[in-house]
């Protein structure tokens, strides 16, 4: 298990929404309605997958930019795996 399906047994809108999450930050050429259509089936409306969108597209170029230049993580987070490989 990795990511958040170390929380355990999300259930429901979480785990949509953690699928969704982890869809477009690994294989965002690959995202289809149907995605969005397992949103809507658990109970989020248009504006509520386009907030998700955003917020997610945010982050994944936040964490580019800083592997891009960098940055250093806060020291109660694991090794960046750069770090582990060196």
């Amino acid at each position: 298990r990795t990511g958040w399906q170390r929380l355990g047994n999300l259930a429901g809108p979480d785990r949509a929404l953690c699928e969704f999450a982890e869809a477009l930050t690994t294989s965002p050429a690959g995202m289809r309605e149907s995605h969005i259509q397992a949103l809507r089936a658990e109970g989020f409306d248009d504006v509520a997958a386009h907030d998700a969108i955003q917020v997610i597209a945010y982050f994944n170029y936040i964490n580019r930019v800083a592997d891009a230049v960098d940055v250093e993580l806060e020291p109660e987070y694991p090794p960046h795996p750069r770090e582990q490989a060196r």
